[in-house]
């Protein structure tokens, strides 16, 4: 890692393609690890080694606060694109100190960023109603509202809450607002406000110019690694529109979510899984409908980090993670799950789609056409040598190795490092 750059780590399929897990290794080397997009909807999962049982690891989930906290050095920054929900980043904290780990002085927060509050999240759910069939599957996690808050102008940033007076003011606004909108829903606004209220002091050292911290940071020489949240196909302006996110999860969303300039970016690594999985509704083309769906889903215990809703799987789509490697000049790729593949007689990989009878080389932007095209595979030779304890390229088996390189080929972009095992070591670095 280039110690006068920022190294970038983002998700290069529809999310859920294991971040946290390099994030947390990269982080051992860090000054600081920060986020910059997206909310508690995005769930990055650690597996800490369990000394009494090491079959079965401690399981750790962040949604806000950086992954690189379950290390001892970096200090971890929550930047100017995520909306924030105050009550779950403590719930988080609180379980860092359960866990031992230190967090004082080591999380700070962009003055910039807007706080998301329950209200959001009533509002988020109403929509999911009134939307009836078309409801696009969101976490319910208030996300969709707290954008639409800050693109309107009347969302609250971190720094009004040391404003108590004008705070309660827009507050109450803001809230009166939504119930002209949706009805006069009830709510606990008074019970909300006396917590951000009591929390005041608590988060007032936190609270820091971010941008001007991270560029002074990086002038000094110190390593900083950025932490993505979501999937490319999940971006809102990239991705399969309106079954995504809220925020630019590519990797603009990192200039404009931390204040940083292109020109800072070093590495932009993308986290693809040796298969694909989606949470919620959209077109999936490479999605298996049969018994190898459910067989690679419990696999590869794939069941959101965030709602625990189960993951629908898929063969690998290389036009998905070429057009995501395009769209985010991907200097490399960190293959994760390749393990879950162990045992299949052999492997298909979708490596193009065709459109009324034509081929077509990108993922269409209309969902109507996404949804209906044909897909062509190749299929390969697994494997049935057990991978978990590899840590070489070369220790891998033959068919597993030209799996890899065949990836490789068809995203138009190196494969770095492979995952084979959920706990830290158990990785692959070419």
């Amino acid at each position: 890692m280039d110690s006068n750059k920022l190294t970038v780590v983002l998700g290069g399929q529809w999310g859920d393609e294991g971040k946290g897990k390099l994030v947390d290794i990269l982080a051992e080397d860090c000054d600081y690890v920060v986020r910059a997009t997206g909310g508690a909807n995005a769930g990055h999962t650690i597996y800490l080694d369990n000394p009494d049982n090491p079959e079965k690891p401690f399981k750790h989930i962040f949604h806000l606060v950086p992954s690189g906290m379950l290390n001892e050095k970096p200090v971890c920054v929550i930047g100017n694109g995520l909306v924030l929900s105050l009550p779950t980043m403590f719930e988080e904290i609180e379980t860092l100190r359960e866990h031992g780990d230190k967090v004082e002085g080591r999380l700070l927060i962009s003055s910039r960023v807007h706080i998301l509050f329950d209200y959001h999240k009533k509002v988020d759910a109403l929509q999911e109603e009134m939307k009836g069939k078309s409801a696009v599957g969101t976490t319910l996690r208030g996300i969709g509202p707290a954008y639409t808050d800050k693109i309107r102008r009347n969302g609250i940033r971190m720094h009004e809450l040391l404003d108590w007076d004008a705070f309660e003011k827009k507050y109450r606004g803001n809230l009166e607002m939504f119930k002209k909108m949706y009805g006069d829903f009830e709510y606990d606004a008074d019970t909300e406000l006396a917590y951000y209220k009591g929390i005041v002091e608590t988060v007032r050292p936190m609270i820091v110019d971010s941008a001007k911290l991270i560029y002074d940071e990086l002038k000094a020489g110190k390593k900083i690694l950025v932490e993505g949240a979501n999937g490319a196909l999940l971006d809102i302006d990239h991705g399969t529109y309106p079954y995504v996110t809220s925020s630019n999860s590519t990797i603009g969303g990192i200039c404009t979510g931390l204040g940083v300039g292109a020109t800072a970016i070093d590495n932009v690594i993308g986290i693809m899984k040796a298969y694909t999985t989606r949470v919620g509704a959209g077109p999936f083309p490479s999605e298996l409908h049969d018994d190898l769906g459910v067989q690679i889903r419990e696999a590869g215990g794939e069941y959101g980090s965030t709602t625990g809703r189960p993951r629908r799987c898929g063969w690998f789509d290389a036009v998905v993670s070429g057009y995501s490697a395009m769209i985010n000049g991907l200097t490399s790729a960190n293959l994760t799950k390749l393990d879950v593949l162990t045992g299949l007689d052999s492997l298909k990989i979708a490596t193009g789609y065709k459109l009324n009878g034509e081929s077509i080389n990108s993922v269409p932007p209309s969902l109507d056409d996404l949804d209906k095209v044909e897909v062509t595979y190749i299929e390969m030779p697994g494997w049935k040598e057990d991978i978990n304890k590899v840590r070489k390229f070369e220790d891998l088996p033959e068919n597993a190795q030209r799996y890899v390189e065949k990836l490789e080929e068809l995203m138009d972009c190196p494969v770095s490092s492979i995952g084979v095992g959920v706990k830290r070591e158990d990785i692959i670095f070419k």
